[in-house]
Order: structure tokens, then sequence, then C-alpha cells
């Protein structure tokens, strides 16, 4: 079956599409990517999904107005990438304005933005949509969704296996073995914090919005890191929260980087963006030392993927306080790390239309197996 996918991510960029052809197994299916593009945000849409975001408020005509924009937006995207309009159904995450995680006994929410019936009747297409919801409902987080199918697009090997997303919030999924005493075990997956939201919005200040990050990590590679305050920072009650678990640009946004700017002082731009480039991989290697510490569970590989990827100051950093396990890009797999989400959606709307229900307790934390995502045909 060929399955369009599309998504936009926390950092709001733009949309990534993926054509795919799937066959065989749900589980352990033959894939193969038949084409893939990017479709850039205008910056005025960009700029009001994070205001937005960020709390901005707007009346109820410019709510939809946003929304009809993302949904035509997405539908741009979808023709871009299938031209001939050859998938047979298409599946869109849509953009993501707010997420509110589990607390205690308190229900999450999540609210992705997008028409689903609108998009289906521009492409004359089937569509999936609005995969969170259903999840949250059930006590879970809703995210992250990706998790669900690491294993079934990756695959197992001889230990454990972690991959990496570095978006606007890095998340984790731990594949177990094929093998040994361990295979019997469930994957795992959370939300670590943050990847590049701190990153951008800070590049985005300092440069007064002439730059909307920091190229290769060029700046950041100019600074030093301020290790001391870091450390402070590591202990905040959010890293210690055991999975699942799960956060967004309302934790770590554009208030948390002027409380972090107010803990770090008169420092350069050069300084700033060092600081919290290692901040966010000191927070993944945390994450993962404790995964050992709780679990027993040490990985043998990390596949990284994601717009953090060419951060290559932030890649430096994670090799060096991940030591003791190949670090890696998931393209080295023949995963293209900028479509590794839209590859995921498109694998969850395929297994919707074959009614395949997925189990998320080790992952979002909700209680019982899921249909991911709402059909709508045009």
């Amino acid at each position: 079956m060929r399955v369009l996918g599309l998504m936009s991510g926390t950092s709001a960029d733009g949309i990534d599409a993926v054509l795919v052809d799937f066959k065989g197994d749900p589980s352990k299916p033959k894939w193969k990517i038949l084409n893939r593009g990017s479709y850039e945000y205008p910056s005025s849409t960009r700029e009001k999904i994070i205001k937005v975001g960020q709390g901005l408020k707007i009346n109820s005509k410019d709510w939809l107005e946003l929304v009809e924009e993302i949904t035509e937006l997405n539908a741009a995207a979808a023709r871009n990438c299938d031209p001939d309009s050859i998938a047979e159904v298409v599946g869109c995450h849509g953009q993501t304005v707010f997420h509110r995680s589990v607390k205690n006994s308190e229900r999450g929410g999540t609210l992705q933005i997008l028409s689903g019936p609108l998009l289906a009747n521009i492409l004359d297409r089937i569509v999936i949509y609005d995969f969170r919801s259903k999840d949250i409902a059930s006590g879970g987080h809703g995210a992250p969704l990706v998790a669900l199918v690491d294993e079934t697009l990756v695959g197992r090997i001889y230990g454990w296996r972690g991959i990496l997303n570095l978006g606007g919030i890095a998340n984790l999924t731990i594949i177990p073995p094929k093998t040994g005493i361990d295979q019997t075990s469930e994957c795992l997956g959370w939300d670590c914090g943050p990847a590049n939201s701190l990153i951008d919005l800070a590049i985005q200040e300092t440069t007064h919005s002439s730059s909307k990050f920091d190229l290769n990590g060029s700046l950041a590679a100019l600074g030093r890191p301020n290790l001391d305050v870091i450390d402070k920072w590591l202990q905040e009650p959010f890293f210690h929260l055991e999975p699942p678990r799960s956060t967004g640009r309302e934790q770590f946004g554009s208030q948390d980087l002027q409380n972090r700017k107010q803990r770090l002082g008169n420092v350069s731009k050069e300084d700033l963006l060092s600081t919290l480039t290692t901040f966010t991989a000191s927070i993944i290697a945390q994450d993962l030392d404790n995964l050992f510490k709780i679990k027993k569970i040490r990985l043998i590989e990390l596949l990284v993927a994601g717009g953090g990827t060419r951060n290559l100051f932030l890649m430096r950093q994670l090799k060096k306080k991940c030591r003791g396990f190949n670090v890696r890009l998931i393209n080295e797999i023949g995963i293209p790390s900028q479509y590794r989400e839209a590859l995921a959606f498109a694998t969850l709307s395929w297994w919707h239309l074959l009614g395949k229900k997925v189990n998320p307790k080790y992952i979002t934390g909700a209680n019982k197996f899921i249909l991911y995502g709402v059909r709508v045909d045009p």
C-alpha cells in the first residue's frame, strides 16, 4: 500500500513529507521510500505558530484562518511530494500548538491544528489525522508516538538499541535485543526535554530573528559552556521523573529561556549557545545513565535523527558525554534523518487502515490497545 506521511514538529519550521510503499506483515513490513520532500512554512506562519504556542491570545476568526492555512500548506506539501497522487491514504499529524503532560492523576492534553475533512477534500484522498487524542483519553501522554513504530521500522540487534530524535524536543526510544534474557522485554520511550527549542529561541533573540538556528552549531562551538550551571539545571524535578513522560514548548519555551539566561548572568551570545547546546546533550546522557541505574539497561548503539543532527557541536557533545556505546546517524541504516517522523505517521496510518491496534503502555502510559488516528473520507 502506498501511504503519504506528513509531519510538522515543535520546531514549526515546515512540513516533512514522505511517500512510502508498505508490503507484508504489519509488524515486520517491507517498506520503501518512493519520494520525500520538505515544504517550508512562510516566516509569518512560523512566527504565529510559535507565538500562539507560547500563549498569544487570538480571536476565533484568526484561529479558524490559522487552521485553514495549516491545512492548505499540508495539501501543498502533499502535492509537492506526490504530484501524481499515487498515495492511497494520507497520514497527517497537523501542527502542535499546545501540550499538557500528565501530572499525578490529572489528565494530559494536546492540540494539533488541522482540518482533516478539508485536507481529504482538497487532495481527494482518505486522510488519517488526530493521532494523539485517543491516547490522551486513555490516560496516556499522547507522546512520543514515533516510539510506537521504531521497532517495526528499525528492527532489533544483539543488544539494547536506542533511537534519539533531536527536534524542538528530544525523545528516546529503547528497543530490546533480539536474543538473550531481555528479548521478551517491551520497547520503552519518553520525552527527554529540550533539544533545539531553547537553542533556536536564543539564536533568534540574539540575532533579532536574522537567523532561525545556529548553523552547524558554529556559534556554540566558539563559546564556553557553564558546566556548573548545567549541573544545577540537571537536578530539576522534570529530568528525574520516571517515564512515561512528555513535554513541549509550554515548559521549555520563551519564559524558560529567560529564566536560564538570568541564571547565567551577563554572558556572550557564544557562551549562551554553548551552554544551552551542552545542556541538551547532558540531559540525554543523564537519562541514559538513569536507565542503567534504574533498569540495568545499557545500550550498545544510539541512532540519532532529527534536525539537531545538523548541529555539529551538539553531535560532538553528545558523543563526548555518551561514551561506552556507538553513536551514529540513523541515515546509516537507510532511514533519512529528517523524515523519520513523517515515516512514522505514514506507518501509523497504514496500521489504521489495517485495523492494527498498538499497546502504548510502556511509551505513553495509555491503559489499553489503541487504533491510532481518525479516518475521514473525501
